[in-house]
């Protein structure tokens, strides 16, 4: 039988499968350095959650966009991963006039199925010249 739901926000759709991955046999286990409040990806079962990863100091949409996947690449390969097990990214975008240039960029890091996607307009990021932001969810096999 097909139950239906739907969850009343990103954060209880990540508690739901962090849930389902503990229970499916694994606690948390950090990638890469972590830092006092942050940690660049946690593994719960076969599930990767990479955190959010700004674009660098590019002034283009594009680079900051490439430069963002880029770095959540090379965080999911260090993990065992790979950016075709991307089931789930959030796009955060300062200005919603730059959503075209991060669709280009985008396109060419899922070139074949490419993941779910949120892509939200938020007032601000936590660095003043941050145009984006994209966190993923990653299968670990």
């Amino acid at each position: 039988m097909l139950h239906r739901f739907r969850l009343a926000t990103p954060a209880l759709f990540t508690l739901f499968f962090v849930s389902v991955a503990s229970a499916q046999g694994g606690g948390k286990t950090v990638i890469g350095n972590s830092t006092a409040t942050l940690s660049p990806a946690t593994r719960v079962g076969d599930l990767i959650f990479v955190s959010g990863q700004l674009g660098g100091r590019d002034s283009t949409i594009q680079g900051q966009t490439t430069n963002a996947l880029n770095s959540i690449k090379t965080i999911l390969e260090g993990a065992g991963s790979s950016m075709t097990n991307v089931a789930k990214c959030t796009v955060f975008l300062v200005d919603f006039k730059d959503f075209q240039g991060m669709n280009l960029s985008y396109a060419a890091a899922f070139p074949k199925e490419p993941p779910a996607r949120s892509t939200v307009i938020v007032a601000a990021l936590v660095v003043a010249t941050g145009k984006v932001e994209i966190e993923c969810i990653a299968s670990a096999k």
